[in-house]
């Protein structure tokens, strides 16, 4: 057993109690049905239409269980597959699923660069994993084989600035530890991290937590035999060179360097957008994963859905309406946490009344015609509430889920 199987038999991870399924849904990027059909399917997707999908390394099951969760609540058909080496792991994603009452999943002992035998599929969440992979290209060719022609994947893989401390103390614990099984390692690990130097890049980036949180999380962010990280520059080529465009990242307020620069400091000409993203990444340092969309390559412009479609339906993902509506209108302002950052985002107290309007329901037209505005008018005071709440995920534009 190669060591890296051996860790997810001894520590599945993340660490989950099945038993918590009946108090409480986790929720997150990939695999949110609205976020699926903003970035891969323009916002139109036809939910009627049955779902077909692939969790590639699903691990103990969060995306697993929330796609399936929502679309059994929603009354949306799906056929989920779910496929993971690690037994230990897949045993508490069936347990979940059990307890869930959940159906129409298969599940699946195996290698995700198998998928391509058991596709195609609409959407494949691959999170996670790939930067794990002893030949990480040939996990973003596997997912772009199973990949049906007008589907997409939603995706994970580590980024290295916000990971700053982690990879010399995995190189230390790799020759340290060679050898010794992974419990053994994991208590030797904790009692040298405890002694860690006050000056240690490791101590002093506030932005992990994975290692306090559970011996799974320690022992995937600290003791993993095999961990390549990916810049943002270096997972748009891993893509490209998979056949696979990349539609966008979940935030993209984080990769946009004019919110960085001050006053009088201006971005060269000609960057490429992924140039700006590469150079956005750099100057924030603290982007530890990179959450992202793709689809097959000549796709990625048409499958995003545009705050200028004014059919289009626009959602709030993670807040409430009524209440951003009363803060915007008595602060100005967004006010977000961005890790350990709280982040302020300025919106003129106008735009309350056109958040507030946001049910998931109504389209961008008919918010419009509610607030007495022609398409043009409607176009310029939207465009701040995008920037606003779309570039940092709090947004989708997607058809109404419920059926």
């Amino acid at each position: 057993m190669s060591e890296v199987a051996a860790q997810y038999e001894a520590f599945p991870y993340p660490e989950r109690d099945p038993a918590e399924e009946r108090t409480r849904l986790i929720t997150g990027s990939p695999s949110h049905p609205l976020e699926i059909d903003h970035f891969l399917f323009a916002g139109k997707r036809d939910w009627s239409r049955p779902l077909r999908a692939l969790f590639a390394g699903g691990g103990t099951g969060d995306g697993l269980i929330q796609l399936a969760q929502l679309m059994a609540w929603a009354g949306r058909p799906a056929e989920i597959t779910y496929i993971d080496l690690s037994r230990a792991s897949r045993k508490i994603a069936e347990e979940r699923a059990r307890i869930r009452g959940l159906t129409g999943i298969e599940f699946v002992t195996g290698s995700l660069l198998e998928a391509a035998a058991r596709g195609p599929f609409d959407y494949v969440d691959c999170c996670g994993v790939l930067h794990h992979l002893d030949d990480p290209q040939a996990g973003f060719d596997a997912l772009s084989a199973a990949l049906a022609a007008e589907g997409g994947i939603g995706l994970m893989v580590y980024a290295p600035y916000g990971r700053s401390g982690v990879y010399p103390l995995q190189e230390a614990f790799g020759t340290l530890f060679d050898g010794l099984a992974p419990e053994a390692r994991l208590v030797e690990a904790k009692r040298i991290v405890a002694g860690l130097p006050s000056g240690h890049p490791f101590r002093l980036n506030p932005h992990l937590g994975d290692h306090e949180r559970s011996d799974a999380g320690f022992y995937d962010l600290l003791l993993h035999s095999q961990d390549r990280p990916f810049s943002i520059g270096e997972l748009d080529a891993a893509l490209g060179m998979a056949g696979l465009d990349m539609v966008g990242v979940t935030q993209p307020a984080l990769y946009d360097p004019a919110r960085l620069l001050p006053e009088g400091v201006r971005l060269p000409e000609g960057l490429s957008p992924i140039a700006r993203m590469a150079l956005g990444e750099r100057l924030r340092g603290t982007i530890r994963t990179h959450v992202a969309y793709a689809v097959k390559a000549g796709r990625g412009v048409q499958a995003l859905a545009r705050p200028t479609d004014l059919s289009l339906v626009p959602h709030l993902k993670g807040v409430e309406g009524p209440a951003l509506a009363r803060a915007v209108a008595a602060k100005g302002q967004v006010r977000m946490g961005q890790g350990v950052v709280k982040v302020f985002e300025p919106l003129e107290k106008s735009a309350a009344p056109l958040i507030g309007a946001i049910d998931g329901r109504r389209t961008l037209a008919e918010i419009a015609r509610r607030a007495g505005l022609d398409p043009i008018g409607f176009g310029a005071r939207w465009a701040p509430v995008h920037r606003a709440l779309g570039d940092w995920g709090l947004m989708l534009y997607a058809r109404p889920f419920r059926g």
